[in-house]
């Protein structure tokens, strides 16, 4: 198999060196780092990946992010999705809201109650009684 292998600037080398001796260096993170280092050895893929258990394909995109973005291929791209509706500071007030006296007329909140109570105060703009018992579950 040819080898394929990447050359690393003389920063990018001791900053991944550095790395190495990190406490705090998540798994994912040091596994790249070897990896880059190795390859910067002139090894294959085949015999790097084997090292921190990479497939074939994980140690390839490494080497293309790398050459694209430098050591920014360490980190995560942020992953899309659809942001919390819901806030701490709203989720704070609801739980707080439960932990109020019942309004008038009612022995104890129900959690339909406190869902229209919460869009009432204007706490968020809609929340079903679903999402209020599972903010409520969580703080116990």
């Amino acid at each position: 198999m040819e080898k394929s292998h990447i050359v690393l600037s003389e920063a990018d080398h001791t900053q991944l060196t550095s790395m190495l001796h990190q406490s705090d260096l998540k798994s994912k993170v040091f596994k790249r780092v070897i990896t880059l280092l190795e390859l910067h050895k002139g090894k294959t893929i085949e015999a790097v990946r084997r090292v921190p258990g990479l497939t074939y394909p994980t140690v390839a995109a490494l080497i293309e992010q790398y050459e694209q973005s430098g050591l920014e291929c360490l980190n995560d791209q942020p992953k899309p999705g659809r942001p919390p509706r819901i806030d701490g500071r709203q989720r704070a007030l609801i739980t707080a809201l439960a932990c109020s006296p019942a309004p008038e007329g009612h022995a104890k909140w129900s959690l339909r109650l406190l869902a229209d109570k919460a869009v009432e105060l204007q706490y968020c703009e809609t929340i079903s009684h679903e999402q209020v018992s599972r903010i409520l579950k969580k703080t116990k």
